[in-house]
């Protein structure tokens, strides 16, 4: 092996040696019972350093002609690591997420006990999802998601005493068993078809096939299948919303990272799925089905950390409902920035809620019909020249933009709304913000397009899948804006009932998870 294909490696001996450093630390640290954070934070510290390099080599050595993929196509390593777009970015986010919930665990969870085995716990977890999103071969990446939960149980089960946890930690296990019996079937079906189960190797043949054969449509549902399952979609989604009963850092993580792990697997076989419609059309169905009751379940909720909860899946759902409607680079955008925001929101849940009780303390005029209806208009004014023939040449721009207006326009109609109640002043910095959130988003919207081609496979979702999330979203609206402005209606008073309940479907699913399997008590 020459100089250049050595240093070609050199990248991703860089991705492979933060799993191999936090899985020996793992092991070291629990033993240093007095300083078991303190060396947690050191060792993070020096994995995201390497990933950061890891990640800023791979295009550098590319770039001067040193690329493992072309010049030691048949490498180990190259065949279990891969460095793309995709991975990298998320293996920085990984990492730095990693970082900043350690760092926070020292003060959060200082005095407690059993600090060695939450360390222990927490850099297992982080180490599998690192493997995960690195992974170029999908056994090491079923394996590394196993791991995940392993860990993930372990945390989520720290406060040994709370009953809650034990119920949610064991209803996440037999959630996650489940799906990886699917994954596993999933593989094996499409290792047997296409004769390879490197990732790369995969999507390069779905980019030169035409269509799928049935079996890989039934390897592609049963991979979805066992994401919505992790993704805690409904009616899988009674862990998510009950694992406050662990440690705050511990669901900084969960909502930060480990459950956004479903749609990244989406993305990373996105040339595959782009051809799987079937599988495609389930996670459009359920995405939506969840994002609509998400949302209108969050609104009846008090405590800080549920409203985050029902947010998280509210979002894993739109999420898929990209994957399923093509839009890869959406998704992806969706993914980073959600990540971000919720690690941000939920380590910092306190002043949220501080923030809250002052906000409310002032007196907020109350949001009426008209002023819904005004905001309504006002937005749907730059909304019309997409939908009416106007003359102006919105149908050069892609199919997609209308619809993605439309949705933009309404999530800022109640806010204009409230503006509009509250005066001239407040109308005015509603706009702005609301003009300067639209060119921010179609802004990034182009950048992810750019950068991110290899992830599109020049698939187009149809105008139907469109008008059914376009419709969905318009009922979750109209749904929404009658329980805003007509609090003691009729229809609040029959909706409001059952969405503190949350449609019940959780209590359902605990009963069947009883009677198949109890969890077991101390």
């Amino acid at each position: 092996m020459t100089a250049g294909e050595v240093l070609s490696l050199v990248p991703l001996f860089l991705a492979w040696l933060v799993p191999a450093s936090l899985f020996v630390a793992a092991f070291l640290v629990s033993r240093q019972r007095t300083r078991t954070m303190s060396a947690a934070s050191f060792v993070t510290t020096a994995a995201v350093g390497i990933a950061y390099l890891a990640v800023v080599l791979r295009p550098l050595l590319s770039w001067r002609g040193f690329d493992a993929r072309t010049k030691v196509p048949t490498s180990v390593m190259n065949d279990v690591v891969q460095l793309d777009l995709v991975s990298s970015a998320m293996f920085v986010l990984v990492s730095t997420l990693a970082l900043v919930v350690v760092r926070y665990s020292r003060t959060y969870l200082a005095g407690q006990r059993d600090l060695d085995r939450f360390a222990r716990s927490l850099l297992l977890t982080v180490a599998s999802v690192t493997v995960l999103v690195t992974s170029n071969h999908l056994a090491v990446l079923v394996v590394a998601w196993f791991a995940t939960d392993v860990g993930l149980h372990s945390l989520l089960t720290f406060f040994r005493h709370r009953r809650q946890a034990i119920i949610v930690a064991h209803k996440k296990f037999l959630l996650s068993r489940l799906a990886d019996a699917c994954f596993v079937t999933s593989i094996v079906i499409i290792g047997g078809e296409l004769g390879s189960l490197r990732i790369d190797v995969v999507n390069q043949i779905a980019r030169t096939s035409s269509g799928l054969s049935p079996t890989l449509h039934l390897a592609t549902c049963l991979l979805v299948f066992g994401v919505l399952l992790k993704s805690a979609q409904i009616p899988f989604h009674g862990w998510m919303q009950a694992v406050m009963e662990a440690p705050t850092p511990v669901s900084a993580l969960l909502h930060a990272g480990v459950v956004n792990i479903g749609g990244f697997v989406m993305i990373r076989m996105s040339p595959l799925m782009a051809h799987a419609y079937i599988a495609q059309s389930i996670l459009l169905g359920v995405g939506l089905f969840t994002t609509v009751i998400a949302a209108l379940v969050m609104t009846t909720r008090v405590a800080i950390k549920g409203v985050l909860a029902w947010s998280t899946i509210g979002q894993m759902g739109f999420m898929l409902v990209q994957c399923g409607l093509d839009a890869w680079h959406l998704a992806l955008m969706h993914l980073l920035a959600h990540s971000l925001y919720k690690a941000h929101t939920f380590l910092s849940s306190g002043s949220v809620a501080q923030q809250w009780r002052a906000n409310h303390i002032v007196h907020h005029p109350r949001l009426r019909i008209w002023h819904l209806l005004g905001a309504t208009i006002l937005v749907g004014i730059p909304i019309a020249p997409f939908y009416m023939d106007t003359g102006l040449p919105v149908d050069r721009l892609p199919s997609s933009v209308g619809p993605l207006v439309l949705v933009l326009g309404l999530s800022f109609a109640p806010m204009i709304g409230r503006a509009l109640a509250a005066g001239r002043r407040a109308f005015m910095i509603a706009a702005l913000f609301a003009v300067g959130a639209s060119v921010a988003y179609f802004g990034w919207h182009i950048v992810f397009e750019l950068i991110a081609p290899q992830i599109n496979a020049g698939v187009e979702a149809s105008p139907t899948k469109w008008s059914i999330v376009v419709g969905g979203l318009v009922v979750l609206y109209v749904a929404q804006s009658l329980l805003q402005t007509r609090p003691n209606g009729w229809f609040s008073r029959w909706l409001q009932p059952h969405l503190v309940s949350g449609l019940y479907i959780d209590d359902w699913f605990t009963r069947l998870t009883f009677r198949l399997w109890p969890p077991g008590f101390r």
